[in-house]
């Protein structure tokens, strides 16, 4: 197993491949975008790009979703039947697929987006924009701070301490370092929400 990360410019947003040295498959978790850079990538360790894991449908998440269709045949995987025009294969809280010789277990976590979807792989947690380094990810209110914080808390933090949070912006973190410090889990942090949509995590 080899996860390489990839940082695009375009609403500062982490993309990340997944690839299987046994069966040369490989997986994409948010298509950011689809450049040289990233096809150089796939193709120089002679994977084949068979699935896309899309966390939530955000933009700055799936511009790059419609080229990487076009030079390959991956499947689709969302809480969406659709996104940016492309058929998904959707998904539900609790559901465990085999996808390119690996389980992947799907978390809902709504709150950010009615649609986020935590992806885990092994030890590495693909959290999109629903939780990052230090913090929760932008909601429009104080009721959805508070329904993702619980999500989080019930679903994704009470795994071990060294799953590998790989989120949709920012650096990677852990559980156990998000467990104890994350500033989004306060009970407080809620009450606290405005509702001017200022950023976009």
């Amino acid at each position: 197993m080899k996860l390489y990360q990839h940082y695009s410019l375009y609403g500062f947003s982490n993309s990340y491949l997944l690839g299987n040295d046994e069966s040369k498959e490989a997986l994409m978790v948010d298509p950011a975008e689809m450049n040289a850079a990233i096809l150089d990538h796939i193709e120089q360790n002679g994977y084949a790009l068979r699935a896309v894991l899309v966390t939530h449908n955000h933009t700055h998440h799936i511009r790059g979703l419609s080229t990487l269709l076009k030079i390959y045949d991956a499947q689709v995987f969302a809480a969406n039947s659709s996104v940016g025009g492309a058929s998904c294969r959707a998904v539900r809280d609790g559901d465990a697929i085999e996808v390119c010789g690996y389980q992947v277990d799907c978390y809902s976590v709504p709150g950010h987006s009615p649609d986020s979807i935590v992806y885990r792989i092994d030890k590495f947690l693909f959290t999109g924009d629903a939780l990052h380094a230090g913090i929760i990810g932008k909601t429009l209110s104080s009721f959805n701070a508070a329904t993702l914080a619980n999500r989080l808390q019930a679903r994704i933090l009470d795994q071990a301490d060294d799953c590998l949070i790989l989120p949709g912006h920012g650096p990677p973190s852990t559980v156990g370092t998000e467990r104890r410090y994350n500033v989004g889990l306060d009970p407080d942090y809620a009450r606290r929400i405005n509702s001017r949509y200022d950023f976009f995590v």
